[in-house]
This record gives C-alpha cells, sequence and structure tokens, in this order.
C-alpha cells in the first residue's frame, strides 16, 4: 500500500525482500538494495521516497544510502511513468552522432518537455547517460528492457507508431 507519506511492506513483498536478503551473509544484506528496489517498481510502477525509507529499515541501511542508488541509477523510476519508457542515450559519443537531435525529435513528436510524459500515459521521455552501445548511436533503452539503435527520425517514428499500435492492441483486449 503506498500514499505520499507511507509505504508499508506487504507479507508477500517482505518474503520476496527474505528471499533477495538470503543470497548474502547477514552483515552484507545491504547488498540487496538494488533488487529490492527492482521489487518495488515492479509491483508499484516507481519507487517513492516512503518506499526508500520502508527498503532502508528492511535491509538496516541508511536512507540515504537507498536514495543514493534509486538516484544514480536511471532504470529506477522515482515518479509514476508512461507504459513506455524511452530512454534516449546523450552522452557525448552518441551526442556526436545525433543523440540529441534524436531526443529532441522524440519529445517534439509527442508534445512533451525531456522527462515528461504524455497527457495519455503511454509515453515518457527521458535523457540518458551511457548506454554501453556507443558504435550503434543514436540509441535508446525501451522500458529499460530493449535497446534500439541507430535511431533515426524515421526510425523513432516507427517506433512510436508501433507502441501506440500495441497499447491499443492491448486496451482493446481489455
Amino acid at each position: 500500500m503506498t500514499s505520499s507519506n507511507a509505504y508499508t511492506l506487504s507479507d508477500a513483498t517482505r518474503a520476496r525482500f527474505d528471499r533477495e536478503v538470503a543470497k548474502y551473509p547477514y552483515e552484507l544484506r545491504q547488498s540487496a538494495v538494488m533488487a529490492c528496489l527492482a521489487i518495488v517498481q515492479q509491483e508499484e510502477g516507481y519507487v517513492s521516497r516512503a518506499a526508500e525509507d520502508a527498503i532502508a529499515a528492511h535491509l538496516g541501511m541508511p536512507t540515504i544510502a537507498v536514495y543514493e542508488v534509486t538516484t544514480f541509477y536511471n532504470m529506477y523510476n522515482q515518479r509514476p511513468v508512461g507504459k513506455f519508457k524511452l530512454n534516449v542515450c546523450a552522452n557525448l559519443p552518441c551526442q556526436l552522432r545525433d543523440g540529441q537531435k534524436a531526443l529532441d525529435h522524440l519529445c517534439s513528436k509527442l508534445g512533451i518537455e525531456q522527462g515528461g510524459t504524455t497527457a495519455d500515459g503511454l509515453f515518457t521521455v527521458q535523457k540518458s547517460e551511457c548506454l554501453g552501445a556507443c558504435a550503434d548511436s543514436p540509441v535508446m533503452l525501451v522500458n529499460d528492457r530493449q535497446m534500439c539503435s541507430f535511431m533515426s527520425n524515421d526510425r523513432l517514428d516507427e517506433l512510436v507508431d508501433v507502441l501506440r499500435a500495441e497499447a491499443g492492441k492491448q486496451a482493446a483486449k481489455a
């Protein structure tokens, strides 16, 4: 259960955390922080500050240490995001090969600012640091899972159309 000020670990979530914690010696249980963050994000769609507090308490670590992990990695959403999170690499090598232009084009096409979410809740576009595929730039990551390479404006437009169609099919089934 979440609200802006409280997060209570369900028994099921606590059990999932404990399975991750059990992989480490007791004195190193904090090593499960990334797995616990991923569990919360999977269940809630994002990791709230209140959830970070609950993770810190469960792992016996300072809240700031959990927050440092959440803010360091862009795979953790600190607020609700669209159905499709599009991370476009704008690190220097990608910028030299039109990464920033790809990010700007995507934002323009969707009518949102960098970091924004479309009004229909389908797309969130974020600037990303190195995705480790410089030779394929411009590159982007869809929902922290699918790497897309050589993203010209035409390929970006096609991807958005495909994702929109996919969302439409899923909505029609529901």
